[in-house]
């Protein structure tokens, strides 16, 4: 009778070191001069002040940290079988987080759980992440692989994400700066973004029984897969685009990131308590995923604006001088925005958002 071994407990290190062999190439391709740490080592180095032709130095920088996790949106990527789109979805919640501060995002951390060795699935959610990191010009110094037979459901999996940045303590964004007159513009969302998701799989697959192959001819003949897993939006180059335009004046007062809670919450967040930003309703125009899913699981409008994002992934509150010209920036990188409402001046009791008919 031979002895217990790893592999007769569920966990195959040969298939793991296999697995681990793909994952460096991803990383590398996302690194910059200021990465010192090698292929290997136990812990991730990186150089905050940077000295010869990638100079750079600050003079009184904060730390900026944030994490997150895709959630239910991976059991839509384990019945599509597509993995590759919740590895983007995991560096954007973190990195969008922390553009709200104007913060520079300068290096990401995964944490992936799976139930068994999967050598392609594995490489397939880490390409995701990588091309991710490239379009937010954020290092992938590192993370952790586990496999835990059990914990999860054969095939089942968990993702984690954290994100370090930077910002000279002068550039803080945090909100306070928000006064009266200032605008709020609306930059789009490219759909559900990676919140929602227990309620969308109840209302695709329980309520109306759709298949990840049904065609969906209010949205572009897409797929129901192609919808549920698009990519949640990237920010971090045309928000720090417009950041570095304006180096003399701050003229972006705040930053949200719309996820769940919806537009009024997540804004709120920002508002100081004497401040109320006024939202009108028309002022975008809603995507057709979310009329379709709405109309789909007959979900009355409240509850969609206090789940979904509805079309606004990100929010500027910004001087009003410099409404049009930010604009155009954004319009150039790619991204579509609408003035959505002011800041007027308020109570404390009273909502810092309101949205107006």
């Amino acid at each position: 009778m031979s002895g217990a071994t790893y592999s007769s407990a569920g966990v195959d290190l040969a298939l793991y070191e296999k697995a681990m062999e793909k994952l460096p190439a991803h990383m590398r391709r996302t690194q910059c001069p200021r990465v010192m740490s090698k292929d290997g080592g136990f812990a991730a180095i990186f150089q905050l002040q940077l000295q010869g032709l990638f100079a750079r130095r600050y003079d009184d920088p904060l730390l900026i940290s944030c994490t997150d996790g895709v959630g239910t949106k991976l059991k839509v990527a384990c019945t599509t079988g597509i993995h590759h789109t919740v590895g983007i979805d995991l560096v954007a919640m973190s990195v969008n987080d922390l553009l709200c501060t104007g913060a520079e995002p300068l290096f990401f951390l995964d944490y992936v759980a799976l139930s068994h060795d999967d050598p392609e699935r594995l490489e397939e959610i880490v390409r995701g992440i990588s091309d991710a990191c490239v379009e937010s010009d954020c290092a992938l110094v590192g993370g952790e692989t586990a496999i835990l037979p059990d914990l999860y459901a054969r095939g089942d999996y968990d993702l984690a994400g954290f994100c370090v940045g930077v910002v000279e303590r002068k550039r803080l964004i945090d909100g306070s700066q928000i006064q009266q007159g200032d605008v709020a513009i609306g930059i789009a969302s490219s759909g559900f973004h990676s919140n929602g998701y227990s309620l969308i799989r109840k209302v695709v697959f329980d309520i109306a029984g759709l298949t990840k192959d049904d065609v969906v001819p209010e949205c572009d003949n897409k797929t129901v897969a192609e919808i549920l897993l698009s990519p949640t939006q990237l920010y971090a180059r045309p928000i720090r685009s417009v950041l570095r335009h304006y180096r003399v004046k701050q003229v972006v007062h705040g930053i949200a990131h719309i996820t769940g809670g919806g537009l009024e919450e997540n804004l709120a967040r920002i508002v100081p308590p004497t401040i109320q930003i006024q939202i009108e309703r028309t002022s975008w125009e809603i995507p057709a995923v979310f009329r379709w899913l709405q109309q789909l699981g007959a979900i009355e409008q409240q509850e969609m604006n206090r789940v979904f994002n509805m079309g606004i992934g990100m929010v500027l509150v910004v001087s009003p001088h410099f409404v049009d010209s930010i604009q155009h920036q954004l319009s150039d990188m790619g991204m579509t925005s609408w003035k959505l409402g002011a800041a007027i001046a308020a109570h404390e009791e009273e909502d810092r958002v309101v949205l107006c008919k």
